[in-house]
């Protein structure tokens, strides 16, 4: 029997420590006045100590939480977690990364209360092949196949985010304070929901479109994957990601017909139709063996000689719209009186007002304002005459030129 709170989830605090980057049990202990073995005793499973009541107060409101934030289960699913990022990238905020994906299921979770997502429609692709069975054409194949099925047509996709939403995935987008992360997928344990968010660091609209595209595929082709497969074939399944992802974009049967002279003037012009990088374009058509590889290479090369690392031509032609099925979910809530917002934080959200309104896309402030009241006007019954009000007079102004 644990001392202390009774039900207290020792997995939460790693979490909630996680999600406010701080990266030692040391660190949390100052500021919280206790023994740093405090803190590790609330934080390991099989010790028998949590925090008592009082305690339990400070650490909530140190973690910017509410105390039953520590007695609620983690949302953790078996399934891995697909991420990508560099070598370079911190364990402090891949561990961020991974709490907010966990918050934002919770989220979803409780919103699902009271609103219907769309259904997940992600047809069987495989028909009972694994993954590591697939070859590339097999994968443009797919990538055509699920065109067909969405109605997308072999022309450029509009939007990603939005086509992911309509097919029932919820998704969202976060800054997360580092150049090194772009982006995460994986499945609620619930309801077996895909969940993709997306870090706004480095956004432009053609680059979300590959994050976008790079997370579908992972839900499209790697479900079933086990963690340790993950763990073990991770170049190969994020190549996978990668190429579906650029075919979903960039289909064989259409984009390559449009790239008469490969060139970064030519691509550059593409990017405008397409909506995606330059870069992302020259790997497209290496890929295709449109390009030879000599020739990609210099591309490359010009490419960065031109400074377009930081930065391309045409990178803010389009507005970065957020995805808005959790924000409208919310703001549907509200506005039919189904709960109030402070309600809904006293009760259903355990996380802080400023988290919900980052993972669900709303404007900050949003749960300080109130909801607008909406007044209907009542008929009149009165059928007197009105007084009438004969045509306004025209008072011509002076026009002068200079």
């Amino acid at each position: 029997m644990r001392i202390g709170t009774p039900g207290f989830i020792p997995a939460r605090l790693t979490e909630a420590r996680d999600a406010r980057r701080i990266t030692t049990k040391s660190a949390l202990a100052r500021r919280l006045g206790v023994s740093p073995t405090s803190v590790s005793r609330w934080e390991d499973e099989s010790a028998d100590q949590s925090p008592d009541y009082s305690t339990l107060i400070r650490l909530a409101n140190e973690l910017q939480v509410r105390p039953e934030f520590f007695l609620r289960p983690r949302f953790a699913s078996e399934r891995p977690t697909f991420l990508r990022s560099l070598a370079s990238t911190l364990v402090r905020d891949l561990n961020y990364q991974k709490s907010q994906m966990h918050w934002l299921q919770e989220a979803s979770y409780v919103l699902s209360h009271y609103v219907d997502l769309p259904d997940v429609d992600i047809p069987d692709v495989l028909s009972g092949a694994r993954y590591t069975e697939l070859r590339d054409d097999d994968i443009e194949s797919i990538a055509l196949q699920l065109r067909r099925h969405w109605n997308l047509g072999e022309g450029p996709c509009a939007d990603v985010v939005a086509l992911m939403e309509r097919i029932g995935i919820v998704v969202a987008t976060i800054p997360m304070n580092t150049t090194k992360l772009d982006g995460l997928c994986s499945w609620s344990p619930i309801d077996d929901r895909p969940h993709v968010l997306l870090a706004t660091d480095k956004m432009s609209f053609p680059r979300r479109q590959m994050d976008a595209a790079h997370e579908l595929a992972h839900a499209i082709l790697h479900k079933d994957v086990s963690d340790s497969e993950f763990q073990d074939n991770l170049r190969v399944i994020e190549q996978q990601a990668f190429r579906l992802g650029s075919a979903l974009l960039m289909p064989s049967t259409t984009y390559p017909h449009e790239v008469r002279h490969p060139s970064l003037a030519m691509l550059t012009r593409l990017k405008e139709r397409w909506r995606v990088s330059i870069k992302a374009q020259i790997k497209r058509l290496s890929d295709l063996d449109i390009l030879p590889e000599d020739y990609a290479r210099q591309l490359y090369k010009l490419y960065s000689a031109k400074g377009w690392a930081k930065g391309e031509p045409l990178d803010q032609h389009w507005p970065v719209t957020p995805p808005k099925a959790l924000r409208d979910s919310l703001s549907l809530i509200v506005e039919n009186g189904v709960r109030g917002k402070a309600d809904l934080l006293a009760t259903e959200f355990t996380i802080s007002a400023t988290d919900v309104e980052n993972l669900c896309g709303l404007p900050a402030g949003w749960f300080d304002r109130e909801a607008a009241e909406v007044v209907t006007l009542k008929a009149s019954d009165d059928t007197s005459p009105r007084t009438s009000i004969g045509p306004g007079e025209v008072v011509p102004f002076p026009y002068r030129t200079r």
